[in-house]
């Protein structure tokens, strides 16, 4: 996905990619959300919609070193299954962009580490967003569309 040495998502993204991505925005809007975890961010790493697995991102106390071993140890599953997983971060659409590049940056250490290009997205209520690359979607008001996995 990512192109000549540029790192992140480039436009333009495959089909099925912008489909999964628009999936994990609604699946997001429709998830409620308690007042205590509004603010904060879950690494997910998977296939979505394949029981991902998931990291409450306390705030503070992480460094890149710790970020990049809790990136490889998610992603294990999946490689060890032939599949390269999406790393995706969910969090409040007010959240720190500075957060967001320490995962990206994490996630792209962590993929070198493994031997294989994992990418990583930003997803909220009503968004998503590529922090490396900026690319992103975002929309006004979230409406469930055809699904990644049902044809058009």
């Amino acid at each position: 996905m990512a192109g000549r040495g540029t790192p992140g998502l480039q436009e333009p993204l495959p089909r099925l990619l912008e489909r999964v991505l628009r999936d994990l925005v609604v699946a997001q809007a429709r998830c409620p959300v308690a007042e205590e975890d509004r603010s904060a961010a879950t690494l997910h790493v998977g296939i979505p919609g394949r029981r991902p697995r998931r990291f409450r991102c306390e705030s503070g106390g992480l460094d890149q070193a710790l970020r990049v071993e809790i990136v490889e140890a998610m992603a294990r599953d999946s490689l060890a299954d032939g599949q390269v997983p999406l790393v995706w971060l969910t969090r409040a659409p007010d959240g720190p962009d500075l957060e967001d590049l320490a995962w990206a940056t994490s996630t792209g250490a962590a993929g070198a580490e493994l031997g294989v290009l994992l990418e990583m997205v930003v997803i909220t209520r009503r968004s998503w967003a590529d922090p490396r690359s900026g690319a992103g979607r975002t929309w006004t008001r979230v409406r469930p569309g055809p699904r990644a996995d049902q044809p058009d």
